[in-house]
């Protein structure tokens, strides 16, 4: 269906990709994953034809229906949805309209032949158009009750982003590439396009950080290394890619172990050999001869000429040693890539009970609470996963924990020791006129241990030192992430905190927080994380918070 042949990709003198090869066929699901910057998005836009790239080819028939969706797909903000839906499927957005318009002038009109043919040709394209498969979709991803009054720009982010991901499965493509499709889905749309994906007839590639979605739908994962700027394919699904990954690593640890031992027994013969060359040739040099002692000659000539060839041989060594170096059989030591190194600090002593809420309504409207009649308790060490549909309360929750807005009604107690730290979802309270050392900067004493600290979040050359505007999505959220650690807090609110981290982050920061001594409270749909981090589950549904633990089913 697709095949791509020694495909290059460089920009000025950075290189993301370098010879690759690999093909897409009907019915495969394939995920890329990479740390982020390491070329994934710009593989798949050229993959779409959106790009060129430095060098190499892709082959794919001239009449393959592609459907890509990038992390940021716009649809005109003046349009209604449904307008913006068949405008994408190719009818003109205001067919009910012209509908209506030429039915009534047939009405007046009805020998009018051409208004009888104007008047079929609309009816058909509107018979055509797939109106039950439309509402399945829109459905899925719930988007089916939204307002029909509302235009686009009047949705939410999560629901523009929804809408993009739809127009792209209508579209009824054979090749599949979705960039970050699960952002903006609760577990209930999650789980609904794993389904349409896995009984879906069309190749799929898939960029995504949600390792239960990869899980889930993918039937092979293509590697890209950021560090050899290679792509490696393995079959199955990630938690098969996991395994064959860290059997790989455990290998060439050992064959790197086994490779520093021969070269130290190299190196060692190399000198040991060199010390013989220089014993005997001062052994040779010490040797006095006096007249014509043609003996004592021949000896100190013949100790010479073993002195050159023992520091031959020496020299044969170190040039075989020195080509083995330089070679393609050097086995390299394995790195763990780029990856945060979250360190926090031992929280500060909580009580028992660090938080305490009795008959709490939240929400907007008191004769309409986004969540009531919560009765809930937090203690010292706690690890809670907050998690529900869309627009369900979560957020709302956690800026009224954080004192941003008064709870409804109810009572709310929180410990006296109680520090809190809040990362939200929109990282407000960025200037995006600072830079990360001088956001930082009141923490440490200098800015050399600014940067220091900084480098543990992935910040190096001039990243602490752009502007914050410049950063992306992901640097900001670490940096976020940063400053909650050097102000140590005690009880972290975390909302949606792994959103737009890779992989590699995702398990650096999860390690992190299992670390951390104090409580968190996290709104998350990453099921992976819940199911790895959590002790407890609280679960918005109808207005009721319900707690539940990570032996049970969640939802």
């Amino acid at each position: 269906m697709l095949t791509v042949h020694r495909l290059t990709q460089s920009f000025d003198i950075q290189t993301l990709f370098e010879n690759v090869s690999f093909s897409l066929n009907s019915g495969e699901r394939t995920g890329l994953v990479g740390p982020n910057g390491s070329g994934k998005t710009t593989l798949m836009r050229i993959l779409a034809g959106l790009e060129q790239p430095t060098g190499g080819s892709v082959s794919r028939d001239p009449s393959l229906r592609i459907g890509y969706l990038p992390q940021a797909l716009e649809p005109d903000p003046s349009l209604y949805v449904q307008e913006v839906i068949r405008l994408h499927r190719g009818l003109p957005a205001d067919i009910d309209l012209q509908l209506a318009t030429t039915a009534e002038a047939l009405a007046k009109q009805p020998d009018d032949q051409a208004l009888q043919v104007a008047y079929d040709a609309l009816l058909q394209q509107i018979q055509v158009d797939d109106t039950e498969r439309v509402t399945h979709i829109l459905a899925g991803l719930g988007l089916d009750q939204i307002d029909p009054a509302l235009t686009v720009g009047m949705l939410s982010g999560g629901q523009q982003t929804r809408l993009s991901l739809a127009l792209v499965l209508l579209d009824d493509p054979q090749l599949l590439l979705l960039d970050e499709p699960t952002n903006h889905l609760d577990i209930s749309m999650l789980e609904w396009l794993e389904n349409w994906l896995v009984i879906s007839p069309c190749a799929t590639l898939i960029i995504s950080h949600d390792r239960t979605f990869l899980d889930h739908t993918v039937t092979h994962i293509l590697e890209l290394d950021p560090l050899s700027h290679t792509i490696k394919q393995y079959a199955g699904n990630y938690s098969a890619y996991v395994e064959q990954r860290q059997l790989e690593i455990e290998h060439q640890w050992t064959a790197y172990h086994d490779q520093q031992a021969e070269i130290r027994r190299m190196r060692q013969d190399i000198l040991r050999t060199r010390e013989q060359a220089a014993k005997t040739e001062r052994e040779a040099s010490s040797i006095r001869i006096g007249g014509s002692d043609y003996k004592q000659k021949g000896y100190k000539s013949y100790q010479q000429g073993i002195a050159k060839k023992v520091a031959k041989k020496a020299k044969s060594r170190q040039k075989k040693l020195d080509r083995y170096l330089e070679s393609d059989d050097r086995v390299d030591k394995p790195s763990n890539g780029r990856e945060m190194k979250l360190e926090f600090d031992k929280a500060n002593h909580l009580g028992r009970s660090v938080m305490r809420m009795a008959e709490v309504s939240i929400g907007y409207n008191t004769a309409r609470p986004l969540i009531e009649a919560i009765n809930l308790e937090i203690h010292a060490g706690q690890r809670v996963a907050l998690t529900g549909p869309n627009g369900c309360g979560k957020t709302t929750l956690l800026r009224c924990i954080s004192g941003e807005m008064p709870v409804l009604g109810g009572n709310m107690l929180l410990s006296s020791t109680v520090q809190l730290g809040y990362l939200q979802q929109d990282q407000s309270g960025l200037d995006p006129d600072q830079t990360p050392v001088k956001m930082l900067l009141n923490y440490f004493p200098n800015e050399t241990q600014v940067r220091n600290f900084l480098a543990y979040f992935v910040f190096t050359g001039p990243e602490p030192l752009k502007p914050i505007s410049l950063l992306s999505y992901g640097q900001r959220t670490r940096l976020l992430l940063a400053k909650l650690v050097a102000e140590g807090c005690n009880f972290l609110l975390l909302d949606e905190p792994i959103n737009h981290l890779d992989i590699p982050s995702r398990v650096q920061f999860e390690q992190a927080l299992s670390q951390f001594g104090g409580v968190v409270l996290v709104v998350v749909h990453d099921r992976y994380f819940i199911d790895r981090f959590a002790d407890e589950i609280w679960w918005v549904e109808n207005g009721k918070i319900h707690r539940r633990w990570p032996e049970n089913t969640h939802p």
